[in-house]
């Protein structure tokens, strides 16, 4: 099984933890965690911008990942939202089982 964390950013406190909510209740997230704001620095349509965003985790199973993408482009406020994964590549037994549990079908 391979294991992923998933890095999504949002304009708002409210908007990420309505993803949150989504994903973990739809179990395509065992975890989702909103770790707080962090500082963007981009280029976007020609124009360097600057802006706080929040930042959400979301620890998952690989093969779950276009449905994630999908769940949460549905309503995020972002015309082309960050949503990257990284893979896990160890993990406690005993977490990793959970995360299986709570990700089944």
């Amino acid at each position: 099984m391979q294991y992923i964390q998933v890095q999504i950013t949002f304009p708002t406190l409210e908007s990420a933890e309505e993803a949150a909510e989504k994903i973990v209740d739809r179990r395509l997230a065992a975890c989702a965690q909103i770790a707080g704001i962090v500082r963007s620095i981009y280029t976007w349509k020609g124009k360097r911008e600057k802006c706080n965003e929040i930042l959400l985790l979301a620890k998952t199973r690989a093969e779950l990942f276009g449905q994630l993408v999908e769940a949460v482009r549905d309503g995020h406020p972002y015309e082309c939202p960050q949503i990257v994964a990284v893979p896990l590549i160890a993990g406690n037994e005993d977490y990793l089982a959970w995360l299986d549990e709570q990700t089944a079908d």
